[in-house]
């Protein structure tokens, strides 16, 4: 099953006789939540989630977006009606990545039906409500562990013996600029890959074989492949992790990411271009 919906699929399940349970996951870096936003317009019955406070524990040692509890993770989404055997789709604005960290999320602890809407909510061309929906209580428990995770030892790891690619901007895994952690630079061995080339400008995905390909030339290819992704702090690398999964990839994410590996003054960083 892909794991995206395009916004006219998802008009036609709405309007079907199993309509999935929708999540708006509406976020910014560093500013302040955007439930304004979606008080003001929202799909129809979409429950909002806070990538921040309910999609991440506290920031710290497991850096600035650590996974959840996986209890706290569960009262959330129990509270926004998620169930086991109910799909669910989940969307942000349009950039993807905040979507993504809530696809991985519920992936990882063992829901089988979930999927991001193609392009967010810049996408749907369908109404929009401002209707606050109260939906009756789920019965998702979360079971960690049916995606790969990997923590630092994990990626150094990756990094010397598969593919390790990071995702953050070209700049920040050079060194040029590192506007939010200690220091700039990469994890040695890994592979520079933003992932805001794998969307169209609009933010909808790369093709399949598009992206196939461009992994491909990144090392990353086959469903056997050894790979792992890491970001600034686990938000743009799920979204990463989601389109190696449309290459038909299966890749382990470093949740702690960079903000965790460069906190810590015993890893080594590298700087410049190549590996």
């Amino acid at each position: 099953m892909t794991p995206i919906i395009t916004a006219s699929d998802l008009a036609s399940e709405l309007a079907g006789p199993r309509p999935p349970v929708l999540l708006d996951i509406r976020w910014q870096l560093g500013g302040p939540n955007l439930r304004a936003e979606y008080e003001a317009g929202h799909l129809p019955g979409a429950v909002f989630v806070d990538l921040d406070t309910e999609l991440a524990g506290e920031p710290g040692a497991g850096g600035r977006h650590p996974l959840p509890d996986p209890a706290d993770l569960g009262a959330v989404l129990r509270r926004a009606g998620v169930s086991r055997d109910v799909p669910v789709v989940v969307y942000d604005g349009g950039q993807g990545w905040a979507a993504a960290r809530a696809w991985w999320l519920l992936r990882w602890t063992g829901h089988p039906d979930v999927r991001v809407l193609d392009g967010g909510l810049a996408a749907w061309s369908g109404s929009r409500s401002t209707r606050t929906p109260a939906p009756a209580q789920g019965d998702f428990v979360p079971e960690p562990g049916a995606l790969p995770l990997i923590d630092a030892d994990g990626a150094a790891e990756l990094a010397r013996q598969g593919v390790l690619l990071d995702a953050r901007a070209a700049e920040r895994y050079r060194g040029d600029v590192e506007p939010i952690d200690r220091v700039g630079g990469h994890i040695p061995g890994a592979v520079s890959a933003p992932t805001s080339q794998n969307t169209a400008a609009d933010g909808r995905f790369l093709t399949s074989g598009e992206l196939t390909a461009r992994f491909a030339r990144l090392g990353a290819t086959g469903a056997d492949a050894e790979v792992g992704v890491y970001c600034g702090s686990g938000v743009s690398g799920a979204h990463e992790v989601l389109a190696l999964e449309i290459a038909g990839v299966r890749a382990a994410l470093y949740a702690g990411s960079w903000s965790q590996w460069s906190s810590d003054e015993s890893r080594p960083v590298a700087t410049g271009p190549t590996p």
